[in-house]
């Protein structure tokens, strides 16, 4: 059937209508209800604002707690390396002083090649110790083979000209004598009328203030600084870098406001263009400043990673809170929906506040008739907080103090709440387990009033205290041992010795130096060393009383503090009990060794009342134990102590005067038996002491010999006698050979070759005009080095003597392979003639023995003309004694003798 075109479009109508009706309903629904269809979007994207503002705001307060965290730790930092640095400074002071007083006390005698004089500072460890006269000249160092230069136009030289008392503390600079990036310290060296004498001064490797660098805390870009009191960097260390002055990572300094630390701009302040949290601490002490920085990237890179999370999350909850509201709008659950939606936000909140580092707490004042607060109630914390006291949150809330805790422990508390209420906040650092609450050791609490209510921040400070008190046992213990140093002794002692005097009773201190530790470090290695080193503190610990304290003062030397002693014969078994455990070998690595100790005692009050005299006295004593055998102990004797201080005073006499040319040089005929004609001539050393008047050699060359100084008088003997003989050459005269005395130890300590070459072109003199005698002792060593110069000697064309024949054991062997020209018989043999026959002809054999090996003969010691006609009778070639000539000082001619004739 076919319908007509008007009709189908009716219908088309009809259904488009009966479609639109279906959806009417839900858009009128919606059109009276628009309030509702936009309320809880809008509730919605309010509340997500509110939430981004809040996540926002808490992620920005956590970063800005994190720097002022890091901040702080930069202060500590600063500070704990500024009592580092005053310490170390204070160490070198104390070497400079005991320096100064050394070198004053003796007069200006005071060698540290020789000496070892600082016994904690090693040269390995960077502390070079000069003495410099006024002149600006190197006295004496120990540094090995210093270099030679004048330093008197150096800054740390001119600061003393003017200044009795200064401390100088100069910049990194080379030092003059060692070469090395050094910082030098100086003071200034006073003669006895109080006038400028000198400097002393240390330089230290800037390492050694600026090794303690904590990887943990500074991280890979830390920053430790030491700026100088003109506003210069004088050393810096950022990592494993350590910087000098001209190269520093600092492009300029700083100004130092009344904070202590603060941000600095890595593009403004740093060459690496790193931002760095800096804390800073003046040592007031010495006028610097250390300067301690900490790497806000690093710092912040937890934070960060957080912040990250947190958004993360933000933004899922914002999706979340989006699709939710939609789902409850068109569901019409509105009421749930905002329900859910307050609950969320509160344990966001709440998770957020959780995450803290920090405890919180709020606390409500119960107040007593008075109106005074007589016990608090806890109306909120959170988790974190309730932890602190090793309880749950739900346990805490609603408590009072006094539920919780009694006695002592609620006293405290109530007392720092009761103060807070007072003064309006308190803060501070407490001990928890002081007070009797189980919890961290140590925590920094603020407490803040507001209004009627106080909050409360605790935060976990364990781990900051328990790294200062590393520092601190790591600045008072030795690496090596474990056992108390000297930096620990030098607190403690003052103290022990006050505490002895309070209790009126004695206090000893034992002064132990390992004998044979060289030996055994010198030939099986440092290693084996530190064994033995560790070894021998164990074995002191075990020796004393439980009580007694062993300390390391540096190297191989220990010092033993006995307080609460009584008599010396309690100091006298402990003695004999440490020398007992000693006496069984050494086991190490490499084997056995045996190890000796010397001991040396000092108590108080007999032997003084003062830590440095008691140690120097005790030092004193084990010298003695030393000099007498080692292996045993001995107290300390004034006596022994005058006579150490005399025999110093002699050789600093003697050094003194070779410094100062008060060598002279006499001179003594030798003429020959028959003729009665000069043939030469003996040179003999003087001392032509200021004091004491003219001392003969056999009253300092033992001395010389003993202390090493016997190679530098022989050079200043040939020196002299070279010069005159050119002195006397250009006078035009009659010129005899001049003999010098050569002893065996100058064979080993100097070329006596090549010296006696250099002073013969140095002056023009023939090898011919000099002539060497040698004693048996020196034929004796007849080592390659000891012919070598021997035969060098003789190749110039320098005669070679052999002195005092007969009192040593030279044999006819030795005497024949070294090829002598002249033989003096000592003046013991001259002395005995025509006293017996065995005697004659003993000296006979002599004389015919020398001739038979091509020798000619002179007797020393010829006093009598009877003797000088046995002599002729004899076929003696020469003599040389008083009867002949006393020894001559140099005159503008040779004195050589007119003829003498002997009858005979």
């Amino acid at each position: 059937m076919t319908i007509p075109r008007t009709s189908s479009r009716l219908l088309k109508r009809r259904t488009a209508f009966r479609h639109l009706g279906r959806f009417q309903e839900p858009i009128d629904f919606i059109r009276g209800n628009l309030h509702r269809l936009f309320l809880w979007p809008v509730i919605g994207l309010l509340v997500g604002t509110i939430g981004w503002s809040l996540l926002l705001k808490d992620l920005a307060a956590e970063k800005r707690q994190v720097e002022i965290i890091a901040l702080r730790e930069a202060e500590i930092l600063a500070r704990a390396y500024a009592e580092h640095l005053s310490r170390s400074i204070e160490a070198v002071d104390h070497i400079s002083l005991y320096v100064k007083n050394g070198w004053e006390l003796t007069g200006g005698f005071f060698k540290l090649e020789d000496m070892e004089q600082i016994r904690n500072f090693p040269l390995d460890n960077g502390f070079y110790v000069s003495i410099i006269d006024k002149d600006g000249d190197l006295v004496t160092s120990n540094i090995p083979k210093p270099a030679k230069t004048n330093v008197a136009d150096q800054p740390y030289f001119k600061a003393h000209l003017n200044s009795s008392n200064l401390f100088y503390i100069g910049m990194t600079r080379i030092g003059n004598f060692s070469h090395e990036y050094v910082i030098p310290f100086s003071r200034r060296l006073s003669d006895e009328s109080g006038n400028f004498a000198g400097v002393v001064l240390v330089s230290v490797l800037p390492a050694n203030f600026i090794a303690g660098y904590d990887e943990i805390t500074l991280k890979q870009h830390g920053l430790l600084a030491v700026i100088a009191d003109d506003n210069t960097v004088g050393l810096s260390r950022i990592g494993n870098r350590i910087f000098l002055s001209k190269e520093g990572p600092l492009r300029e300094v700083p100004t130092f406001a009344s904070s202590t630390s603060q941000i600095l701009d890595g593009e403004k302040w740093f060459a690496d263009k790193r931002t760095r949290y800096v804390g800073w601490q003046l040592t007031h002490e010495y006028g610097m400043t250390t300067l301690a920085g900490l790497d806000q990237e690093e710092m912040l890179a937890p934070y960060w990673q957080h912040r990250s999370e947190s958004i993360r999350n933000a933004i899922l909850l914002t999706f979340g809170l989006a699709l939710f509201t939609l789902v409850t709008t068109y569901s019409g659950l509105r009421l749930s929906w905002r329900k859910k939606q307050f609950e969320l936000m509160q344990s966001t909140y709440r998770a957020a506040t959780e995450e803290a580092n920090e405890g919180f707490y709020i606390l409500r004042p119960i107040l007593d008739a008075d109106g005074q607060p007589s016990d608090f109630t806890i109306d909120d914390c959170n988790e974190h907080g309730a932890r602190f006291f090793q309880r749950n949150r739900e346990s805490v809330i609603g408590k009072r103090i006094s539920d919780c805790y009694s006695g002592r422990t609620l006293r405290m508390i109530r007392l720092a709440l009761s103060h807070a209420v007072k003064n309006g906040s308190t803060e501070g650092e407490f001990d928890l387990k002081r007070i009797g609450i189980k919890g961290p050791p140590w925590v920094h609490m603020r407490i803040v009033r507001h209004d009627k209510y106080l909050a409360a921040t605790m935060r976990d400070i364990s781990s900051l205290k328990a790294h200062f008190q590393e520092l601190e046992k790591r600045g008072n213990e030795d690496a090596l041992t474990g056992l108390p140093n000297r930096h620990w002794l030098n607190s403690y002692l003052p103290n022990a010795l006050r505490d002895a005097k309070d209790k009126d009773c004695r206090l000893a201190l034992l002064f132990i130096d390992l004998d044979g530790f060289k030996t055994v470090n010198d030939t099986m290695g440092h290693d084996a060393g530190d064994e033995i080193l560790m070894t021998a503190g164990r074995r002191l610990k075990d020796a004393v009383r439980p009580n007694d304290d062993v300390v390391r003062l540096g190297g191989d030397e220990f010092l033993v503090i006995l307080e609460d002693v009584h008599e010396s014969t309690e100091v006298a078994q402990i003695a004999e009990r440490i020398l007992k455990v000693f006496q069984a070998q050494f086991k190490i690595k490499k084997g056995l060794c045996k190890i000796g100790l010397s001991i040396g005692i000092s108590m108080y009050p007999e032997d003084g009342d003062e830590a440095t005299v008691l140690l120097k006295n005790a030092d004193i004593a084990m010298y003695a134990v030393k000099t007498s055998g080692k292996m045993g102990y001995r107290f300390f004797d004034q006596r022994y102590s005058e006579a150490i201080l005399l025999a110093h005073q002699k050789e600093a006499e003697l050094r003194h005067a070779v410094e100062h040319d008060q060598l002279v040089m006499h001179y003594q005929p030798r003429v020959d038996v028959s003729t009665g004609i000069t043939s030469s001539m003996e040179a003999l050393v003087r001392w032509m002491h200021p004091t004491r008047g003219m001392i003969e050699p056999n009253d300092f060359i033992p001395l010389a010999e003993e202390v090493g100084l016997i190679s530098r008088i022989g050079e200043i003997v040939v020196d002299k006698v070279c010069a005159q003989l050119a002195y006397w050459k250009r006078h035009e005269q009659q010129v005899v050979p001049v003999s010098i005395n050569v002893c065996a130890r100058q064979f080993h300590e100097a070329d006596i070759s090549k010296l006696l070459e250099s002073h013969l072109k140095r002056y023009d003199i023939e090898p011919g005009l000099l002539e060497i005698e040698i004693t048996e002792s020196a034929m004796l060593e007849k080592t390659e080095e000891v012919i070598r110069s021997i035969n060098s000697i003789q190749e110039m064309g320098i005669r070679l003597l052999v002195d005092d024949f007969g009192t040593g054991y030279s044999s006819l062997s030795q005497l024949q392979s070294l090829d002598f020209d002249v033989l003096k018989i000592d003046q013991a043999f001259t002395a005995r003639l025509n006293t017996s026959n065995e005697s004659n002809v003993l000296f006979k054999t002599i004389v015919s023995m020398a001739h038979s090996l091509g020798m000619r003969v002179v007797a020393e010691g010829v006093e009598t003309l009877e003797q000088i006609k046995v002599l002729k009778a004899m076929h003696c070639d020469e003599m040389q004694g008083f009867y002949i000539s006393r020894p001559l000082p140099p005159a503008d001619t040779q004195p050589i003798m007119p003829k003498m004739i002997f009858s005979a």
